[in-house]
């Protein structure tokens, strides 16, 4: 939820597609490129559901719209794990890009075992899981590391 807010154009976003049904069209004409990246970043979080909308043109167009109209959080975690979830989400973006593009090239075409590149990296599963989670260009399927694709 830290990085669906991180920005002045994610929480624009969000707050437009929890109003109502927006194409990525839309989105885009209104806030840019950055907008169109948002919505991506939100469809992987699963902070928004999905459906195909008429248009004026002659192909439907994907709309998107927030799954959730309000969060009540209540949690409890161990200080190891918590800390390691909240220095990737707060991490300043440089420094996560970096460890992005080393895990986007450990991972490779095929993917690979989540625990072995944690190993080659020297982080810990919770900080990778975290930061894998922050990225638009890498999801898990399982216990492996996969490209997301286009």
């Amino acid at each position: 939820m830290l990085r669906a807010v991180d920005t002045a154009v994610k929480r624009e976003v969000l707050k437009e597609v929890t109003l109502g049904w927006r194409t990525a069209k839309d989105v885009e004409a209104k806030f840019g490129p950055e907008g169109a990246e948002a919505l991506k970043f939100f469809e992987k979080m699963k902070l928004v559901e999905t459906r195909w909308q008429s248009t004026s043109g002659s192909f439907p167009e994907k709309a998107y719209h927030t799954y959730y109209t309000s969060f009540h959080i209540n949690a409890s975690w161990p200080v190891y794990e918590i800390s390691d979830v909240l220095a990737a989400a707060m991490m300043p973006e440089e420094e996560f890009e970096e460890l992005e593009k080393q895990i986007y090239e450990e991972v490779g075409r095929d993917g690979r075992f989540a625990g072995d590149i944690a190993e080659k990296l020297g982080v810990t599963s919770t900080m990778l899981r975290s930061l894998v989670k922050r990225s638009v260009r890498l999801d898990y399927r399982g216990h492996r590391i996969e490209r997301l694709k286009g």
